[in-house]
């Protein structure tokens, strides 16, 4: 029971799909009916859904907070930077792995450098175009626009992949927020719930929020 019970610390939701009148489906549904319940007690706040289709193909499926961070490594594990002839592609992956080590803390430090100027406002560019040729300025920041450059030069090196390869990375990874389940029995499914959670608990970056003290309290019955 105690893995049932921090599933809503990990994950924002579970969605479940089959068919009601498929064989391949009485797994998740059964296991479904066996243990909503018990799931609702434990994570009452937490959406539990099951949609049903005609030849639905069975899965259960969650949310993971993915960054890029991830991706890249995603990317470079599996061997995702080729260039068209299938070799691996070196200078994607250099850059991939330089922008891994970015020091992002110092960037969002330095980006405050210059007093009373922002140059990550909105509409920068159209209201003070010519910000970059401010002395000032940019001795100011200087730091930042290095690392920021830097940045966003190995970020353009990323995705310059033939084929949409960046993309297709994307929506590679975001498939591991789904297991499918055809023809699974009630222990299958859960062991892919397991495996979700254990995603969402590397992946999400949920705090639990406990109070400091306690506002309230009712006393008990009078007779304890």
């Amino acid at each position: 029971m105690s893995w049932k019970a921090g599933l809503s610390r990990h994950l924002p939701c579970l969605r479940f799909f089959g068919c009601p009148e498929s064989p391949s489906s009485r797994g998740i549904m059964k296991w479904y009916k066996d243990n909503y319940d018990e799931l609702k007690v434990l994570n009452p706040t937490m959406p539990l859904m099951f949609r049903t289709a005609e030849n639905a193909m069975p899965a259960v499926t969650t949310e993971l907070d993915f960054q890029t961070d991830d991706l890249l490594k995603f990317m470079i594990q599996t061997g995702k930077f080729q260039n068209e002839n299938g070799t691996v592609a070196d200078d994607r992956v250099e850059a991939a792995k330089a922008y891994l080590k970015t020091d992002w803390a110092a960037i969002a430090r330095e980006r405050w450098s210059s007093p009373g100027f922002d140059p990550e406002r909105p509409g920068l560019d159209k209201i003070q175009p010519e910000w970059k040729d401010d002395p000032e300025i940019a001795k100011n920041l200087e730091l930042y626009l290095a690392l920021k450059g830097a940045a966003d030069e190995q970020m353009a090196t990323i995705q310059s992949g033939p084929n949409n390869e960046y993309t297709r990375a994307e929506n590679s990874l975001l498939m591991c927020q789904r297991v499918d389940l055809w023809c699974a029995g009630p222990s299958e499914v859960e062991a892919a719930v397991k495996h979700l959670a254990k995603l969402g608990e590397r992946f999400n970056d949920y705090e639990t929020v406990y109070p400091e003290y306690i506002t309230e309290f009712y006393p008990g019955a009078s007779d304890l």
